[in-house]
């Protein structure tokens, strides 16, 4: 498989590349033909222990003496320009053989799944297992995206176009790159998010999801009309909805986009009833074909609500296709059953929209009510549950004082709205940041119930809670132990299947607690909440909130999903996908096709195949909490260190990422002035590491977590426990990737910096530390030697983007030097991060 990356990837971008060099601009073919200078100056440069500076001053005295301040910064903004065309054009290179590079019809693909279970008279129990087993994926807003939707139309040709070895079509494309920006000039409004990652529903998922339950069903012998559980592949949606932080989402905003997902998907049907128009042309049916069709008409181009909801629909469809059975044989049936089973998939939604608020605001929202009564909102938690429980009403918009109340009552009462027009499955969820107590989960309960004014046991919504920090995570079981033993919320579960979602924060338990801490805080809140569950006979399913890099829960997630054992609830896998990795790991047909695989059967054979092995025994229990808590202690020190904040702020490019244009929400919570670490995002924290080359969420305390457990003579137990345990030996893997992301070289001048100096030989010690013992822990020469293709995407990547990196390092060093920075080391700063981000997948 290596062989095949080699000739097909990386040759063909040396091939491909080259004809950059033709391109008809004059500026581009004067940085083509300087960029391969650039690229071995800085990796000599580098080499020999040069600073950025010196090697961009030492490049421009070589290769370009007598140039102005102003033509050098020029050249410089043409060589970042260039880069990032590199990277679409290895990113296409890359998605264009994506078949030949992963065994798409290997382990863990549908066939390869339908294959084993045959073989070993499992066909039943998987069968049985699919009636309530589901892969939920929600879109984020989070912006980790910087292409704009211009330049995606591009790469998706460019893909096409070497795909078939187009040489000419290519050579256009390239043309076209050169000349089309890369740069969003204004901050996307919500729903302009909304609107980007529509068109990954339109035109990739209402594809590949009825693909992959066909080819299911199909190989299982089941037919496909009367299938009970078309919801085994989901996607979810938060643009719109979700409000954490957020103020540019409003009520209007959800109802907005809400409108826009079920126009797409009227789009989408109307299509595919045209085509089964020119099939269906039968007396009996060709009536009721046309007529469905006219339904979708009106309703797409003429608002009128035909269909009062998606059975509307299916019921004239199931006419049509009891007599193309009773009168034509059921010639051409497969075509309509598999416009039924799409209908049943996502019925007027199209994707599951979830609302999302911060446990602070409801708390606010409770003692304004409370205010405009005349009482007090104060007492124990029990005292305030009980007053929150008691509350009849709800006072009217008007009598509320804070605008934001009043747009909360609004956004609630929006999930009704949208439940009329969408259906249930439009907007069902209501997820609770920052949740840390009963009282959290019932005022946002207690509201939507007097909103929606219904009785209890009623209330047709979801409440999540989202357990974030590492003391979140452990008082969760608590909590949820607490809740369930309400009477009232009994009720509420009754109503709802006796199912409770609740969200585990991946990204925030990272940047609270270090790597190891928060992946290992989250498998026993897992084990803890699923035992409390099912003491109650409760379903609990969990929603991992994950990013795209190791740091915010990224990384393999099928390995970690085919990793936990029979103590973790198993019926759903829910997750969060955002940015760069919905377009390189869902983008395409394909690519989506076999990551929606790869999961279900994760988590398909993780129920068929219980293996012992998954359950971790005491001592291997002990050995990673001993771990985990020694990482713990090293990240809580660098936390601590009076230069972590500064450094962040003044040296890594963080405050930049407010400039960037790719999303809507601000840099932190809160409106305070000042950085605070608590009210930071995690996007832009784990991202100002990753364009330092430094990704200290990743791995850091990995290294000294291990030295101190082999200083105990523990490391023959660690070496032993990353042999017999997926989940260990995958959480070690994912730091690995995280470590060989790593370029220290770059940021190295730092060491002689007096405020910074010794903060840097801080991180750069325990790189050191961590690369070692992954290596010894793992028994490899090198990172990643077991995964060579990434290793060697990851290298690639690397190459290409080093010079932006040490033009980024450059203006950085200069300005800190200069101490302060100016204007255009800003603007060097700003325009490198889109290419280094970009380059990386899933770096934010």
């Amino acid at each position: 498989m290596h062989q095949i990356y080699d000739t097909q990837v990386a040759k063909r971008f040396t091939i491909y590349n080259s004809l950059f060099l033709d391109l008809p601009f004059d500026d581009i073919y004067v940085t083509g033909t300087l960029l391969p200078f650039l690229g071995r100056a800085c990796e000599q440069g580098y080499q020999s222990g040069k600073t950025p500076k010196e090697i961009i001053d030492g490049f421009f005295e070589e290769m370009m003496p007598g140039q102005s301040d102003k033509e050098k910064f020029d050249f410089l903004f043409q060589m970042i320009q260039y880069v990032e065309r590199q990277v679409v054009l290895f990113d296409s290179i890359e998605d264009a053989a994506y078949e030949k590079i992963n065994d798409i019809s290997g382990k863990g693909s549908i066939k390869a799944l339908i294959s084993r279970v045959e073989n070993d008279k499992k066909k039943e129990a998987l069968i049985e297992k699919l009636k309530n087993f589901s892969v939920r994926l929600t879109l984020t807003a989070h912006p980790t995206q910087f292409y704009p939707g211009n330049v995606l139309g591009i790469i998706t040709d460019l893909e096409s176009a070497i795909r078939n070895n187009d040489l000419e079509a290519i050579n256009l494309l390239l043309q076209q790159l050169g000349k089309t920006g890369f740069i969003n000039r204004e901050k996307p409004t919500p729903f302009d998010e909304a609107v980007s990652l529509i068109w990954y529903l339109e035109n990739v998922f209402y594809h590949a999801i009825p693909d992959i339950i066909i080819r299911l069903l199909n190989g299982l012998g089941q037919p496909l009309h009367s299938w009970e559980n078309p919801g085994i592949l989901k996607v979810g949606f938060w643009p719109g909805g979700d409000r954490d932080g957020n103020p540019f989402v409003t009520h209007e905003t959800t109802l907005q986009v809400a409108d826009r997902l079920k126009k797409w998907l009227m789009r989408c049907y109307y299509r595919d009833l045209r085509k089964l128009k020119k099939r269906l042309t039968f007396k009996k049916v060709e009536d009721l074909i046309a007529k469905a069709e006219r339904g979708i008409y009106y309703t797409l181009f003429e608002n009128k609500e035909v269909y009062a909801s998606k059975e509307d629909l299916l019921a004239i469809l199931f006419e049509a296709r009891e007599a193309l059975v009773t009168y034509h044989d059921g010639l051409f049936l497969n075509l309509l059953d598999q416009f039924i089973l799409k209908v049943k998939i996502f019925g007027f939604h199209f994707a599951h929209m979830d609302l999302r608020q911060d446990s602070r605001k409801h708390d606010a929202f409770w003692e304004e009510v409370f205010s405009i009564q005349g009482k007090e909102f104060t007492g124990t938690e029990d005292e305030l549950i009980s007053k929150v429980l008691k509350t009849k009403g709800l006072p009217a918009l008007e009598h509320f004082e804070e605008p934001f109340h009043r747009e909360m009552l609004q956004s609630m009462s929006s999930v009704k709205v949208v439940q009329k027009t969408n259906g249930e499955d439009g907007l069902h969820r209501y997820i609770i940041s920052n949740c840390q107590s009963v009282l959290h989960i019932l005022e946002v309960y207690q509201m939507a119930k007097l909103t929606f004014a219904v009785e209890s046991g009623k209330l047709p919504l979801d409440v999540v809670p989202l357990f974030e920090t590492i003391d979140d995570l452990a008082n969760a079981p608590g909590i949820i132990d607490k809740l369930y033993q309400i009477p009232e919320y009994r009720l509420h579960l009754e109503n709802r299947g006796m199912k409770q979602n609740i969200m585990l924060g991946f990204s925030d338990g990272t940047k609270d607690g270090g790597y190891l801490k928060a992946n290992w805080s989250i498998l026993m809140a897992k084990e803890e909440l699923t035992k409390v569950s099912r003491a109650y006979g409760i379903q609990v399913v969990f929603f991992d909130g994950r990013g795209g890099p190791v740091a915010r829960g990224g990384g393999n997630l099928h390995n970690f999903y085919a990793s936990l054992g029979e103590k973790v609830e198993n019926s759903e896998i829910q997750v969060t996908i955002q940015g760069q990795t919905i377009s390189s790991n869902y983008g395409k047909i394909v690519s989506s096709t076999y990551n929606f695989e790869q999961l279900l059967s994760a988590g398909l054979e993780n129920h068929l195949y219980p293996d012992a092995e998954k359950n971790l025994n005491d001592s291997q229990r002990e050995l990673i909490q001993a771990l985990a808590d020694a990482g713990y202690q090293a990240y809580k020190e660098l936390k601590g260190h009076p230069k972590f904040v500064p450094y962040l702020e003044h040296v890594a490019p963080l405050k930049f990422f407010g400039m960037t244009n790719i999303g809507s929400r601000p840099l932190k919570r809160g409106g305070a002035s000042g950085l605070k670490f608590e009210d930071l995002r995690a996007i832009p924290f784990v991202g100002s590491w990753a364009q330092m080359k430094q990704n200290i969420p990743g791995f850091y305390g990995v290294g000294s977590a291990i030295e101190k457990l082999e200083q105990q003579g523990k490391l023959d137990e660690l070496k032993k426990l990353y042999q017999e345990s997926l989940f260990f030996r995958t959480l070690l893997s994912n730091s690995m990737q995280s470590l060989n992301k790593c370029f220290y070289p770059a940021s190295a001048y730092l060491k002689n910096n007096p405020e910074y100096g010794e903060f840097w030989k801080l991180l750069y010690a325990e790189f050191l530390r961590s690369v070692e013992s992954l290596k010894k822990v793992s028994g490899m020469n090198e990172l990643l030697e077991d995964n060579p293709i990434s290793k060697a995407s990851i290298e690639i990547r690397e190459r290409i983007v080093l010079p932006l990196i040490t033009i980024q390092q450059y203006a950085i060093q200069s300005g800190l030097e200069k101490g302060a920075s100016s204007d255009l080391l800003d603007k060097l700063i700003l325009r490198t991060m889109f290419g280094i981000i970009n380059a990386m997948r899933n770096a934010a």
